[in-house]
């Protein structure tokens, strides 16, 4: 993304003032003068001369590359170098040798899924999409389907159907495209004990050696293996077989719970609310019918564990979650629970710190509520805020949720895992619904200067909004005015200054809005990334459109500052 390549006048004007002030009344800025500029505009106090003499190089093209001219120092200022984001966060930077649940995990939730709960197509295409976007915990609702191949789609609803076995096909080819780092299958499973057996057999078959299928001989770390320990490998999450004697024949375990969500999703007492718009009265008389149909057939029927599938179990087995003292004192490590986000919320509000703790030594898996039938999505921070490491979202849904959810997952190279901040691991309590930390609070201060795009983009009023997504303390928003003059480059000069507890829990979200009239907007493109990401200094912030057809280039200007 770049913008055009002759300054205007706002930004060109910004970035000539610069030029001249570290030029000292020069027409050229020499290697010396760029490396003042980088230590104290840019705040890259590591950079050496040689590496600022490298850069004249790359973006000179003129005076032998020595010195860097006005039109170089444009082009260097919309590079790569002078993004926001910090391009060293790019590559996979953080340590992978941590346990499993040291870490956020990037989740979906019926992954199959493309549009809405009740009507929506199932489709394979759902499953790339997710594991190109660095997604590492899949959904798979798994059902008995004809002439024993089980089926994936939304039991007891209108949702299209398609093979288990088409499923796993999909995710072996696209497995380790986009990350090496371990990839876990959440089976929701209904099936018999006989498709079971099928289920294990293709899992088996098709995944090969990439399956995990025995317990690692020599793990690095701890109670849990390490996403190092466990690369390009693929681990099966659902109910295990209890241990039984060898001398005893094994046989099936009758579930006494439900597994991610087979009886709590359809659970007729969840009442949360959709918080992104109504329904139509029409697709409220249908998910009352689904779900009142669907919870009856499951209460009646219970389906058995098959031995061959429950093999396959080795680091996350599936476990239903009574109480955090009941979990401390009986749940093993390799033992995981899932729970609504109205569940989770409640225990957040009622025992955060209790439920820090609990993520410190076990695997939770948060879903949205049954009630979601649109796909919407629950805030994700609330729970990465108590170190939840699964935090399950509707990866179709382009909202609030997938942004921030990006966002957090943007920084370690994409790979799906983040390293949880010490805060979350320490053993000293930490409860992030509590105003009062003990961290210093800090400052940071974001300038909005001015925007860049192609005409068609925007209208002649837009206003940009700055938000801040942390522990409740920490969470903030600010905006311009709206500019009405400049469509084509509008400038702002807005500074917004916020202040952060906990950094390392902070998303940084900007939003581009449209003005429609004195009392509405609408929200056009948008880019949000870790705090802790963030580079200072004068940077470019590429948005990205909401309209997934529109690919003109928007981009804002800004200057950082951290301290």
């Amino acid at each position: 993304m770049m913008w055009r390549s002759r300054p205007s006048s706002t930004r060109g004007e910004d970035i000539q003032r610069l030029f001249d002030t570290y030029a000292s009344g020069s027409t050229s800025l020499s290697a010396s003068g760029l490396l003042r500029f980088l230590h104290e505009k840019q705040r890259e106090p590591s950079v050496t001369m040689e590496q600022a003499e490298a850069i004249i190089h790359l973006y000179e093209r003129e005076n032998n590359n020595r010195s860097m001219s006005l039109d170089g120092f444009l082009r260097f200022m919309e590079s790569k170098h002078c993004t926001l984001f910090n391009q060293a966060h790019k590559e996979v930077y953080q340590d992978m040798g941590q346990p499993l649940t040291s870490y956020f995990i990037s989740s979906s939730h019926n992954t199959y899924l493309a549009g809405n709960q009740i009507v929506g197509h199932s489709n394979l295409k759902s499953y790339e999409n997710a594991l190109t976007n660095g997604c590492r915990c899949l959904e798979l609702d798994c059902w008995d389907g004809p002439n024993l191949e089980p089926i994936v789609y939304h039991g007891h609803t209108l949702t299209t159907k398609i093979l288990f076995k088409d499923v796993v096909q999909t995710i072996e080819q696209h497995a380790f495209e986009v990350s090496a780092y371990p990839l876990i299958l959440s089976l929701e499973n209904h099936c018999s004990r006989r498709q079971q057996e099928v289920m294990a057999h293709y899992l088996v078959s098709i995944l090969g050696d990439k399956l995990l299928s025995a317990p690692l001989a020599h793990p690095t770390t701890g109670d849990l293996p390490s996403p190092d320990d466990l690369k390009f490998k693929i681990l099966i999450k659902n109910k295990k077989l209890q241990n039984v004697s060898s001398e005893e024949p094994r046989q099936s375990l009758q579930e006494d719970s439900a597994e991610d969500a087979d009886e709590e999703e359809s659970d007729e007492d969840e009442t949360d609310t959709d918080d992104d718009g109504k329904k139509s009265k029409k697709l409220k008389d249908k998910v009352k019918f689904w779900s009142h149909k669907s919870t009856k057939r499951i209460k009646k029927k219970k389906k058995a564990v098959a031995a061959a599938l429950s093999d396959l179990v080795i680091y996350t087995r599936s476990v239903k979650f009574s109480s955090f003292s009941y979990s401390r004192d009986n749940q093993n490590s390799f033992e995981n629970t899932s729970m609504s986000e109205k569940v989770a919320r409640k225990l957040v509000k009622s025992a955060g710190a209790d439920f820090v703790a609990h993520n410190q030594r076990f695997l939770s898996r948060i879903y949205p509520a049954a009630t979601r039938t649109d796909s919407s999505n629950f805030n994700p921070q609330e729970f990465w805020n108590v170190g939840a490491q699964l935090v399950a979202l509707n990866f179709q849904s382009r909202d609030l949720a997938i942004d921030l959810n990006n966002g957090r997952f943007l920084d370690n190279g994409g790979c799906g895992y983040i390293l949880k901040p010490e805060v979350l691991m320490s053993s000293r309590k930490f409860d992030p619904a509590s105003p009062y930390h003990d961290a210093r609070p800090r400052q940071l201060q974001i300038q909005v200067i001015c925007g860049s795009h192609e005409p068609k983009m925007l209208r002649p009023a837009y206003f940009v909004q700055v938000e801040v997504h942390g522990v409740a303390c920490d969470v903030s928003t600010d905006k311009t005015h709206t500019n009405k003059n400049n469509s084509r480059e509008p400038y702002w000069g807005t500074v917004m200054n916020f202040t952060v507890t906990i950094p390392e829990l902070c998303l940084i979200r900007f939003c581009l809005f449209e003005r429609i009239n004195l009392l509405s907007s609408v929200s056009v493109a948008h880019f949000t990334l870790p705090l802790l990401s963030m580079m200072q200094g004068y940077r470019w912030v590429p948005l990205q459109a909401l309209d997934e057809n529109d690919t003109d280039p928007v981009s804002l200007f800004v200057h950082v500052r951290f301290s």
